[in-house]
């Protein structure tokens, strides 16, 4: 039961890592533009408030992720 609860979370964690990295703007902007973190440009547009919560929530997922990853390599290994 608690192997199925982890794999659940671990999926759930990758998918939202993969939703929020492709939020990111990159050189060029990118989707979160939609979102309104590029309106500023140049320099300034890491800085805005959309980025630092994205980046904050592409953390936690990440830290989740891992989380997730080594508990249930821990426990399936022989």
């Amino acid at each position: 039961m608690l192997t199925a609860i982890l794999i659940v979370i671990d999926v759930l964690a990758a998918f939202a890592l993969i939703f929020l990295i492709l939020l990111h703007s990159g050189r060029g902007g990118g989707l979160s533009d939609m979102f309104g973190g590029g309106q500023l440009g140049g320099s300034m547009a890491g800085s805005t408030v959309v980025e630092r919560n994205l980046d904050r929530l592409t953390v936690v997922a990440a830290v989740l992720f891992i989380f997730a990853s080594v508990i249930l390599a821990l426990r399936v290994a022989p």
